[in-house]
């Protein structure tokens, strides 16, 4: 399993995040898109993002969506909806540039299978017995390039203790 300790993850690929301090020190309030913006966006990329002094581009809201979805309806909207806009993003910016995904609470709804590296997402209620196939729909399968971003300022780096405050995965094919 791969770990990324420098804020380079923001840059460059696909990141879903939950640590609010990284947030913090990366953007101001006002420069973070809600999911509904990160839709009208992806109809004409602007040659400058909002944050990252041009090059980030962060988005609130995807834990609601997928929370308001029934489990299928989920996947769909991830398969059909968010991953063509991800791909595109990434086509825009030449893979320049990075998408970050706020997750508040993705420490606790991300899950891993240490023997195939498989990422899932956890389903809100009603659905709190369903996981969606997270790593699968973003990534495409290729979960074992993904990485778990570690607050550097953190003591205790352990890959699952608190120093994990999100995932970064370099390129979406």
């Amino acid at each position: 399993m791969r770990s990324v300790r420098d804020a380079g993850w923001s840059r460059r690929g696909l990141a879903l995040l939950w640590g609010p301090q990284a947030l913090a020190e990366m953007v101001s309030p006002a420069e973070v898109l809600s999911i509904r913006d990160f839709f009208h966006l992806a109809q004409r990329w602007p040659e400058s993002l909002p944050s990252g002094s041009g090059s980030t581009l962060v988005v609130a809201g995807l834990e609601g969506s997928l929370d308001a979805l029934a489990p299928e309806d989920a996947v769909a909207w991830l398969e059909e909806d968010v991953r063509p806009r991800v791909l595109s993003f990434q086509t825009e910016y030449e893979s320049q540039c990075g998408i970050v995904f706020w997750l508040p609470s993705g420490r606790r709804r991300i899950r891993m299978v240490g023997a195939t590296e498989a990422y899932s997402w956890s389903c809100a209620l009603p659905f709190t017995d369903q996981t969606l196939p997270l790593g699968r729909i973003l990534w495409a399968g290729a979960e074992q390039d993904a990485g778990r971003i570690l607050d550097p300022r953190e003591k205790d780096q352990a890959i699952d203790g608190p120093a994990w405050i999100g995932l970064h995965h370099p390129r979406i094919s």
